[in-house]
């Protein structure tokens, strides 16, 4: 599992496999922003109905 610097450099291609395995996610939902990293999280937690760790199992 990638780690938060990970995920920081290389967001445009995790963006783009996120968006590959759940179609509903979109731009507004995966909008990086420094310092509001556990807010994006919760949300999409909240709207993908899993867990932040199934989510990053897509980066594996």
């Amino acid at each position: 599992m990638p780690n938060k610097e990970e995920i920081k450099g290389n967001w445009n291609e995790f963006k783009g496999k996120l968006k590959q395995k759940y179609a509903e996610l979109t731009d507004d939902d995966l909008m990086y922003e420094e310092g509001k990293e556990d807010e994006m999280w919760g949300k999409l937690e909240k709207k993908l109905g899993k867990a932040k760790k199934e989510i990053l199992s897509v980066f594996e």
